[in-house]
């Protein structure tokens, strides 16, 4: 860890602490997060961070709260919105790990977690397609 910036070292010590095997940072926030990894501040502000994590086993209510308040503490955030990716639609999921993967426990696992959200998301494609057509058809 020697040479490691201390915020990097500080996320690596959360994510074991929650068992998380993957966490990324999305949406409009992301690449500032990826910044503060290597050392930059978060600019202040009402914008909340969006977090998406990939936890050994499924968090429950308190978990999940206690998670957002380390990571709206660690990253100096007033909000985290949390995303647990195993819960998440498969759309959802496909917008988090487009975003900045700020830690992964074994980035082989991680890639191999990506394609899975990616495939699982292109066999649902067609379904979601259809129900977005159906919606918009009834609202005529």
């Amino acid at each position: 860890m020697s040479g490691q910036h201390p915020n990097r070292v500080a996320l690596e010590a959360v994510c074991p602490r929650f068992q998380l095997h993957i966490l990324y940072a999305f949406g409009g926030r992301g690449r500032e997060a990826l910044g503060w990894l290597h050392g930059s501040a978060l600019s202040p502000g009402p914008s909340d961070l969006d977090i998406g994590v990939k936890p050994a086993e499924l968090l429950d209510v308190r978990r999940k709260v206690e998670l957002a308040i380390d990571l709206e503490d660690l990253f100096g955030v007033n909000r985290v919105d949390l995303v647990v990716l195993p819960e998440a639609d498969p759309f959802l999921a496909v917008n988090v790990i487009r975003g900045e993967r700020l830690f992964a426990d074994d980035s082989y696992l991680a890639d191999e977690y990506d394609l899975y959200v990616l495939r699982r998301a292109a066999d649902l494609l067609p379904f979601e397609r259809e129900r977005q057509r159906r919606i918009l058809e009834g609202s005529r």
